[in-house]
């Protein structure tokens, strides 16, 4: 054999070992990358359809068997090199996916591990106390909020070691009552309960100076699986609020959503903020406006509408209508039916009668006018039910459905809520199996309103609005949760 002809073949020898080593590292990514892949689809119920999932993974197994039987053979070593280049830019692009839908999922669901409310010490903003050490006694309500307010206490005896007397009130507003009349007082104070003090004195917070605050964080009930898959009963809770959406606060929007999967119907049903009705827990199972039951958590808003209705809720989503609207620009706007012209308050918006499309600036004005409605809250009720049925419809779409991960990292930080991530990526599975549109109806309570008739436990000397339900619409509406349930 010729000199020339054993060079060239130990040159075509030295790039098939090249090759080799070249397929082998690809072999090796890829394995990593579908392996990583493989865990995250499995473990969190991803692509479970149909047995999509499975097709996933014996497709890996087939491409790494194929790859690895060419490049022990020595064959095809440059396409098989392209071709894991390219099936390992696929599944990378989809276990970025994955994982960033993970992630927003992750970020939703923590936040409902634990609720927060800031509690503080306050003086009148006139008074000569500059520093906790020279408060010897506090005006605090340690009925009503007795957990919060011991905690307090032993944090300022552990931080600062002073131990204030407490002095006895039936409510914060009796203690800001105290501190304004004598500047030498101060007070407790639990910021879920701010935004009461603001509709008897709208320049509170310019009235207070904060001495110390104290940041008590409370676990949340695990939740159980829902009894029945088929039918799911979700309570939404709308908030207009500042700072961490575990923030304890007022409700403004309550709304129960029940979902029959097979049936494909979804039922709204909206309870006006201001309807008076027992409240549990923190609440000592006194009538109050709905909205209060919030300030002792979003499960005691829970528990509220579970007694008033006799249904059992599976899951909460509470939103930050603020920052939520944002999601409408995700999905390109939505289209909503508008029964009756108006001009909001927020954004002087105009919506005329009939058709109207909404961006997300101009669905917070839609959602939050009340003033210029005919109904008042029970208006501003239905237009929150057009806008949650309208987002809905356009994620019930498949179009949407491909685009799960940017409508949850759009909403993850406006959303808490205490529903598994395998529970969300089974409706979307169910969803992506079956197809179609969901039918969406709503309903709302009515009854009569008064002002200054009716006590306030969490504000017991306040003159408030309260809206006293109608026995009959109630029942009503009872009756129409339980034919949803039932498949009806």
């Amino acid at each position: 054999m010729s000199k020339h002809h054993r060079s060239k073949k130990r040159g075509t020898q030295t790039k098939k070992r090249y090759w080799q080593v070249a397929d082998g590292f690809l072999i090796a990514l890829f394995t990593i990358i579908a392996t990583l892949t493989t865990y995250l689809v499995m473990s969190h119920h991803i692509l479970n359809v149909k047995g999509l999932n499975w097709l996933m993974v014996i497709a890996f197994v087939v491409i790494l068997a194929v790859a690895t039987f060419f490049v022990l053979s020595k064959k095809l070593l440059k396409t098989i090199a392209v071709l894991l280049v390219v099936f390992s830019l696929l599944t990378g692009v989809f276990l970025y996916l994955t994982k960033t839908t993970l992630d927003a999922t992750k970020r939703i669901n923590e936040s409902s591990f634990y609720s927060q409310v800031d509690m503080s010490v306050v003086v009148h903003k006139d008074s000569a106390i500059n520093n906790l050490s020279e408060v010897t006694t506090l005006e605090a309500p340690t009925t009503s909020d007795k957990s919060n307010v011991e905690a307090l206490l032993k944090q300022i005896k552990m931080d600062k070691g002073i131990e204030p007397s407490v002095q006895k009130v039936d409510s914060y507003q009796s203690a800001y009552a105290a501190i304004k009349g004598d500047t030498n007082k101060a007070m407790v104070m639990n910021s879920a309960y701010v935004s009461l003090l603001e509709q008897e004195d709208d320049s509170f917070r310019d009235n207070v100076r904060t001495l110390y605050t104290y940041t008590v964080r409370k676990e949340a009930e695990k939740q159980l699986k829902p009894k029945n898959e088929d039918v799911l009963n979700l309570y939404v809770s709308g908030i207009d609020t500042y700072g961490p959406i575990n923030n304890v606060s007022r409700s403004d929007v309550n709304i129960i959503m029940t979902i029959n999967f097979k049936t494909k119907k979804v039922l709204l049903t909206t309870t006006p903020r201001d309807s008076y009705v027992k409240i549990p827990d923190g609440g000592a199972n006194q009538y109050d406006k709905l909205t209060h039951a919030g300030i002792y958590g979003v499960e005691t808003s829970e528990k509220t509408l579970e007694n008033l209705y006799d249904i059992e809720i599976d899951y909460y989503a509470r939103i930050n209508f603020n920052s939520f609207m944002n999601l409408i620009d995700v999905l390109g706007g939505v289209d909503v039916i508008n029964d009756q012209a108006f001009t909001s308050r927020h954004g002087n918006f105009d919506f005329p009668v009939g058709k109207v499309t909404l961006t997300s600036e101009k669905a917070l004005g839609f959602v939050r006018e009340r003033y210029s409605l005919a109904g008042g809250d029970n208006d501003r009720g239905k237009n929150q039910e057009k806008v949650i049925a309208a987002i809905i419809n356009k994620l019930s779409s498949i179009n949407t459905i491909t685009k799960f991960s940017s409508v949850l990292d759009g909403v993850s930080n406006s959303v808490q809520t205490n529903m598994p991530s395998e529970m969300m990526m089974d409706i979307a599975n169910k969803q992506i199996e079956s197809g179609g549109h969901y039918t969406v109806i709503s309903q709302d309570v009515t009854g009569k309103g008064s002002t200054g008739e009716l006590p306030s436990y969490a504000m017991p000397n306040s003159q408030l609005y309260m809206y006293s339900l109608d026995d009959t619409s109630v029942s009503t509406a009872k009756a129409a949760i339980q034919e949803v349930m039932e498949g009806k």
